[in-house]
């Protein structure tokens, strides 16, 4: 387990480990308490004690996803100044959860949307809203630049990208193909190049 500053286990955080591992391979509804439990060598009561119920568990696990996702797209427009470069590293993040036998959490949630609570479908619209708010700048930067071409408003263009990677990941999964998925994603892409 992960040590925290002061020497002792950082239980929440492990917790946390251990259930988006659990989610992005089987779904929300399909992991308990008693899964994380049983993997940590803990009792059902320890768990509850750090995430009293599993839709507060559900949201510090979108919370922690997104801050960490938006750290990554931070890095992209750190070290990537064209916009195909920025998409081609935004569709890699998805490969690389996918290259570790995952779904993306968000897309996994989604797939349990109509289950989950109220403040749990909030976070992954949130996440999926800020994702497509930061393809729509970098398609803009490619519009107006000329380098990217595309029909329609960025946001829509956004929207697509978006949907059509998380579909790329779930049929490449079925078939346990990253191949797949890379060549969606590059097909995906490819019509944006004037």
């Amino acid at each position: 387990m992960k040590q925290a500053q002061d020497g002792r286990i950082d239980t929440a955080n492990h917790i946390l480990d251990v259930a988006e591992r659990l989610v992005q391979m089987r779904g929300f509804n399909a992991f308990s308490y008693a899964d994380v439990a049983g993997e940590l060598g803990l009792t059902n009561a320890a768990l509850h004690y750090h995430y009293p119920s599993k839709s507060e568990l559900g949201k510090a696990l979108i919370d922690r996803y997104a801050i960490r996702f938006a750290g990554a797209l931070a890095q992209i427009d750190e070290s990537i100044a064209d916009s195909l470069g920025k998409l081609n590293a935004y569709a890699e993040l998805y490969a690389d959860v996918l290259r570790r036998q995952r779904m993306c959490l968000c897309g996994m949630l989604a797939a349990d949307y109509e289950t989950l609570s109220e403040e749990m479908r909030d976070a992954v619209t949130l996440f999926f809203e800020k994702n497509e708010k930061w393809l729509a700048g970098v398609l803009k930067q490619g519009r107006d630049d000329g380098t990217l071409r595309f029909a329609g408003s960025p946001l829509d263009e956004a929207r697509s990208i978006v949907s059509g990677l998380e579909g790329a990941m779930l049929i490449a999964r079925s078939f346990g193909d990253i191949k797949r998925f890379r060549s969606a994603a590059r097909h995906l892409l490819a019509g944006l190049r004037p």
